[in-house]
């Protein structure tokens, strides 16, 4: 019962200062509207042009694969320092997640999403 006390504790608590510390962006910002602090920053130099400019959808679909692959390594480093003693089902459960990467990987290749040009 201790415990549980003390986790509803923690959790009012840190929610209550994630609220606190947002709240107080909101008082403390500063508000005045100028030209110059509209204006793009661009290390001193005056802005020639507008700083929106489009992305190609290729490095996009670049960034998505890095990051699933990230996340594939963040996920199977564990499973590789404990194998011995996870057992045949956990292996088994990683080669299908491992399979199903690798299949959505064949798609995208067939797809022609990770052409560069």
């Amino acid at each position: 019962m201790k415990e549980l006390i003390c986790l509803v504790v923690f959790l009012v608590l840190s929610t209550l200062f994630a609220i606190a510390m947002v709240l107080a962006g909101f008082v403390f910002q500063y508000k005045k509207n100028t030209n110059l602090k509209n204006s793009t920053y661009e290390c001193g130099i005056k802005p020639t042009q507008d700083a929106n400019i489009r992305f190609d959808i290729k490095y996009f679909y670049y960034a998505i694969a890095f990051l699933i692959f990230d996340v594939e390594t963040i996920f199977l480093y564990p499973f590789a320092l404990f194998v011995n003693a996870l057992g045949l089902f956990a292996i088994a459960e990683a080669f299908i997640f491992i399979s199903l990467l690798v299949l959505g990987l064949v798609f995208g290749i067939n797809k022609k999403l990770l052409r560069w040009a």
